[in-house]
């Protein structure tokens, strides 16, 4: 938006110093092709249509007015500016509200602003406990066993081993009793048919005894189910916490702080681009207007000549310089044309609009120039640039507390609710049954090969860097200020200076035309005076529009804008 405003009044410029050219050109003596140039069709269209504008203002002006004054009457009044503006008349007022309701890149930044107010909320959940819920299914292809399988096969032949090992004692001890001749033969054959009889049913009731264990023992953990509830409150995070809420704070800030840059830059512009149509159009009557006399003078040479009391090159000096004019009036109308594209596009309006601006019709728009400036220090503070680099900073140094933060102790406190099936506190019982715990849970970096002890130092590096660019922007808006101030002085010494010129070639030109019709004075003397009424009246116009933009950038440069 900017670079079209600094566009357009480059355009201005140009158009003044082509101007300010081709007046002294017609002083100079030009050869012509011929005598009598009468203003084209063109021409008169341009004329009838300045005609036509200023018509339609008033009238747009009167209506309104009416149409107010009826709508009081009907008990349906609408304001002023509603009304001018279907009538395509725009107040300052009007341009700024619509450029401000209708600039997307404003739009964007309060999104942006609604995003920071939602990030701040979600920093301030950081100090609330943190619940968490979680269930699960597992199958396994094996259980869990409590047994190896040395121990499985031992239970399974438990009574077998015990009894063959007391029976193969029994049996070597009736064999030592026979040997040394305590019983006989017959009596050790008895006794191992009985000591048969009895190892075979303790041996598998030994066996039946041992696999009940083993069978016990089994844990049936194929299908395993498990649902729990874990609460953590984090009590000290080395400050990280704290850290990231104050970033969230000043996130916040830098959204508005970014948004009154942009309503700032948007007026700005809409204000430059405004004030630029309402110089062009007051420098297109002003063309007209000595297109006029231009043309006046030329019929009258035109009948000095058929009086044979003017020369030929009288009367084609006269004619190139109403041509000149005539042209300079289509630049002007081509400059006004693409000031009020730019303006439509600032207001969000189509860009085909025929807009009227009120201070086209304005006589005086100097304006009141304030005498009373905001000092250095409520200028910083009133700047967003300065505030949005202020936000920088701190920010910043947040930063540089959360990375501190990440290499300190961390403790919080935990509890938990758990059930799960199979039990294992209850030897792996096929039931849901529960379990709550609560602990302590502290974090505490030991090494880290210095790593975070380089990430402060680069933290605080751009700490200094965002201070810095900081303090530069301060002395640049200290010279700004100082600059607009010595500008805007400039513009109301010009202004004045212009208003005492233009008396005296108001008079120069009455003299000057008097002359010419007594015989004293020459062509060329009318001409230079008509030149030097037309530059006179051009400064008023510039000096009153340098002193409004002026007035524009001097409220920017303090903030005020």
């Amino acid at each position: 938006m900017i670079k079209r405003t600094l566009l357009f009044s480059i355009f201005l410029g140009a158009v003044n110093f082509v101007f300010s050219q081709e007046m002294a050109s017609i002083i100079q003596e030009k050869p012509l092709r011929r005598l009598e140039i009468q203003p084209s069709i063109a021409q008169e269209t341009i004329s009838e249509k300045h005609k036509v504008q200023t018509s339609m203002a008033l009238e747009n002006t009167a209506i309104t007015q009416e149409t107010a004054a009826d709508k009081m009457e009907n008990g349906t009044a609408e304001s002023q500016e509603v009304i001018a503006e279907r009538r395509n008349v725009l107040s300052l007022k009007r341009c700024r509200e619509l450029a401000l309701a209708n600039n997307k890149q404003l739009a964007i930044s309060k999104l942006t602003a609604n995003i920071a107010e939602d990030t701040h909320k979600a920093a301030k959940t950081k100090y609330l406990p943190r619940v968490t819920g979680m269930a699960g299914y597992e199958h396994l292809s094996r259980e869990i066993s409590l047994l190896n399988d040395k121990q499985k096969q031992t239970l399974s032949s438990l009574g077998s081993t015990t009894v063959g090992q007391v029976g193969s004692q029994i049996g070597q001890t009736i064999g030592q009793l026979q040997q040394q001749g305590f019983i006989s033969a017959q009596v050790a054959q008895r006794l191992a048919d009985v000591l048969g009889g009895i190892t075979t049913p303790l041996s598998q009731a030994g066996n039946n005894i041992g696999e009940t264990i083993r069978r016990g023992l089994r844990t049936n953990t194929k299908n395993m189910y498990v649902a729990g509830i874990m609460v953590t409150q984090p009590i000290y995070m080395g400050g990280g916490i704290k850290a990231l809420n104050d970033i969230a704070t000043i996130g916040e800030e830098f959204a508005q702080n970014d948004i009154k840059l942009k309503q700032q830059t948007v007026l700005f512009a809409v204000d430059n681009a405004y004030w630029l149509i309402v110089s062009l159009q007051k420098k297109s009557i002003l063309a007209i207007q000595y297109r006029n006399l231009i043309s006046k003078l030329h019929d009258n040479v035109t009948k000095m000549y058929d009086a044979g009391v003017a020369t030929k090159a009288d009367g084609l000096k006269v004619s190139v310089a109403e041509n000149t004019a005539n042209l300079t009036i289509s630049e002007i109308e081509n400059g006004i044309s693409l000031a009020k594209m730019a303006l439509c596009q600032l207001c969000g309006l189509p860009l085909d609009g025929d807009l009227i601006l009120e201070d086209e019709a304005t006589d005086n728009l100097s304006g009141f120039v304030p005498t009373h400036y905001n000092n250095v220090d409520t200028t910083f503070n009133a700047r967003p640039e300065v505030r949005i680099l202020q936000n920088t900073v701190d920010i910043t140094k947040q930063n540089t507390k959360i990375i501190q933060a990440l290499y300190r102790p961390h403790l919080a406190l935990t509890a938990g609710y758990t059930v799960s099936n199979p039990n294992a506190f209850n030897g792996f019982e096929q039931k849901f049954k529960d379990i709550w715990s609560v602990g302590l849970v502290l974090h505490v970096p030991i090494w880290n090969w210095g790593e975070g002890k380089y990430k402060v130092r680069a933290a605080r590096t751009a700490t200094q860097m965002a201070q810095m660019e900081l303090n530069d922007v301060r002395n640049k808006i200290r010279l700004e200020v100082e600059q607009t101030r010595f500008r805007l002085k400039n513009a109301n010494s010009r202004l004045a200076t212009a208003h005492k010129n233009m008396v005296s070639a108001e008079e120069n030109l009455r003299v000057a035309n008097l002359g010419f019709k007594e015989g004293v004075m020459t062509v060329t003397d009318v001409m230079q005076a008509q030149t030097a009424w037309m530059s006179a009246k051009t400064a008023i116009v510039d000096a009153e529009i340098d002193v409004r933009t002026a007035q524009v950038a001097l409220k920017k440069a303090l903030g005020e804008l």
